[in-house]
């Protein structure tokens, strides 16, 4: 869904291998020249630590196919190996580079089940997100990917609170729930369209009631305004459109349905006008809440 970003976990070494690791990853272009000459090698030519290496590496040179083997081999082969666990949990990350987010979940999911309690666990919960944020369709098609990817995103946010990644899994939450209270508005629409008001009422209101701090609130109040007027409900449609008034003065929805409002000469000496002022947003909340339902 966004552009991804690089990057590889706290702790991709043991702390006793740090040195060795950093002088065999430190090489450049002969580091690559190597890892070509040397990635069709079979497993008995390589120690782990050459294999955790060739496929960091990989990483690094962008040939994400070459670095999963390259763990792949080492997770085969040297179950028992000190660079197993990191392993896994680069070829999840390799995975993902790849776009191949079903492999890459299946992967930290297996690492989250052999290792809880490592200190990477928080990379892995958020990587394993991202698999599912990444997949998120446009809100014209199905929505199982976004709420898998919101209950994923929750995770991190509950399990790992304060964290660099929970802060980002929030701001992420906060797009997945935008996106969902778009598909309401979209099927709302449909159903308005259709004339079948009290469906459409019903996704409105689920936006209204469910999706707060959304940026389709002002739209869904609208859309009621709309719907009352259609239906000759005018006390409903004035009180709708009060709400709409006090929370998004200055919103074009507003103006629109200010205007609605005069064509069902229905605007009175206590009608708001569109303005700037814009109230609180726990008062937005308040006042939204008691006056609608």
């Amino acid at each position: 869904m966004n552009q991804k970003r690089y990057f590889y976990p706290i702790r991709h070494f043991f702390p006793l291998l740090l040195a060795t690791s950093l002088v065999a990853c430190g090489g450049g272009h002969k580091d690559q020249k190597k890892l070509n000459d040397n990635s069709t090698a079979t497993y008995q030519e390589n120690t782990p630590e050459q294999l955790y290496n060739n496929g960091i590496d990989g990483i690094k040179i962008r040939k994400y196919k070459l670095a999963t083997k390259q763990f792949e081999l080492l997770q085969e082969n040297f179950p028992y190996s000190g660079y197993t666990p990191n392993a896994q949990l680069m070829e999840g990350y390799a995975y993902y580079l790849q776009n191949k987010y079903p492999e890459a979940v299946k992967q930290l999911e297996t690492y989250l089940q052999l290792h809880p309690n490592s200190p990477d666990a928080p990379y892995a919960f958020y990587l394993r997100a991202l698999c599912y944020y990444e997949r998120i369709s446009d809100v014209t098609r199905d929505q199982q990917g976004t709420m898998e990817a919101l209950s994923a995103l929750n995770d991190v946010v509950s399990r790992f609170p304060g964290t660099s990644y929970a802060r980002d899994a929030q701001l992420k939450i906060d797009l997945c729930r935008d996106h969902l209270a778009g598909k309401e508005m979209l099927i709302g629409r449909f159903y308005e369209q259709q004339k079948n008001y009290e469906a459409a009422v019903t996704r409105y209101q689920r936006v209204i009631l469910d999706y707060q701090t959304t940026n389709h609130v002002a739209e869904a109040l609208h859309r009621l305004v709309e719907v009352s007027l259609k239906l000759g409900l005018t006390n409903q449609a004035r009180k709708t459109a009060s709400v709409l008034g006090y929370n998004y003065p200055n919103s074009h929805w507003y103006r629109y349905t200010y205007n609605d409002l005069r064509k069902y000469h229905l605007v009175s000496e206590q009608t708001a006008k569109p303005t700037s002022k814009k109230p609180g947003f726990f008062k937005r909340m308040w006042y939204s809440l008691t006056s609608i339902f």
